[in-house]
């Protein structure tokens, strides 16, 4: 029978390395385009519906995720549906709500691991959602954190990110300014998008051998660094390469401006399976852009949905859905 699993559900059975080393091998293994093809974006007045859809080449479960977003009251709805590659089985739904936000910082950690300068990290974090949360925790799982300085522009948000995250027995150090934030930190994650879409974080503000994770700027319309950032960029890294080029506004505005970076910029695939040496030396700046993928949301969910299996936690779908021979 299909498996259910609510967000709660989710977030019990959920565990950081068994995520990442899911990733890891999901980037790790076949990769033609026919397996991720590009996201589908329906519009209609003030509503959007998202399609994002994949065949892993490891063989593992396919699926789909739909994100249904009611943008004038700024509400969204997340469904991932998985199938047996071989029988074309339903073998569970999960609510994508937690999933989002698991997949994408497990994958920032999997790719900042690869690109940061070796050893402990000081992180300067730009916003203190539940994105920035979890990206901490993600890096955790990876790296020990010296210290993590953040901005919010509210002092009781950047109060709760640390009381929240008080269990990493880290220095967690309330910033004033992002410029600030970023000051001394050698591995910079942006996840806060600016209300007005103004980049939030300024290639200026760089130091010589900073990795920057920009997991804000998702479509055209959103910024998140400005394009000096992609200017300074040594290397840059994208979870789905012809996405970032071409959909997301950062590097829409880099073209914009003059910016070309056919030569420095390559797929997470790439970077995962070696094709790709990543950083070189200890003085570049190296930025991962993602957008995120089918290739996050089926391999967390998937992990997901074997923990609960095993663990006998979830319900059942009371009816089957049965597949057709034709």
């Amino acid at each position: 029978m299909t498996l259910l699993l609510d967000d709660a559900t989710v977030q019990s059975v959920f565990d950081w390395k068994p995520a990442i080393a899911a990733l890891r091998e999901a980037y790790g293994a076949a990769s033609e385009e026919s397996r991720f093809p590009e996201r589908t974006i329906a519009r209609g007045g003030t509503s959007m519906l998202r399609t994002m859809s994949g065949v892993p080449g490891s063989g593992a479960l396919m699926g789909l995720k739909t994100i249904a977003g009611a943008i004038g009251v700024r509400q969204f709805s997340y469904l991932i549906s998985l199938f047996d590659q071989h029988t074309a089985e339903l073998v569970a739904l999960l609510d994508g709500n937690s999933i989002t936000g698991f997949r994408t910082a497990a994958t920032s950690a999997l790719a900042a691991d690869l690109l940061a300068v070796p050893g402990p990290v000081t992180v300067g974090v730009i916003g203190s959602g539940f994105e920035a949360k979890k990206h901490v925790r993600a890096l955790a799982a990876v790296r020990d954190l010296e210290a993590v300085h953040v901005f919010s522009p509210r002092a009781e948000s950047r109060a709760r990110f640390a009381a929240e995250l008080a269990d990493l027995n880290t220095s967690i150090i309330a910033s004033e300014s992002p410029q600030a934030a970023v000051a001394g930190a050698n591995l910079v994650i942006c996840a806060a998008r600016s209300y007005d879409e103004s980049p939030i974080l300024l290639g200026a503000w760089l130091q010589p051998g900073t990795t920057v994770v920009s997991i804000g700027s998702t479509v055209r319309e959103q910024r998140e660094v400005d394009p000096e950032v992609i200017a300074r960029a040594d290397v840059l890294i994208a979870d789905v390469l012809q996405e970032v080029l071409h959909d997301s506004g950062d590097l829409i505005a880099a073209a914009a401006a003059g910016v070309d970076v056919t030569d420095r910029i390559a797929a997470l695939s790439d970077l995962v399976s070696r094709r790709h040496p990543g950083r070189t030396t200890a003085e570049q700046i190296v930025v991962y852009k993602s957008v995120g993928s089918a290739v996050q949301d089926l391999a967390v969910a998937a992990m997901c949905a074997e923990a609960a299996r095993t663990t006998g936690l979830g319900s059942e779908l009371p009816i089957h859905i049965q597949p057709v021979r034709k």
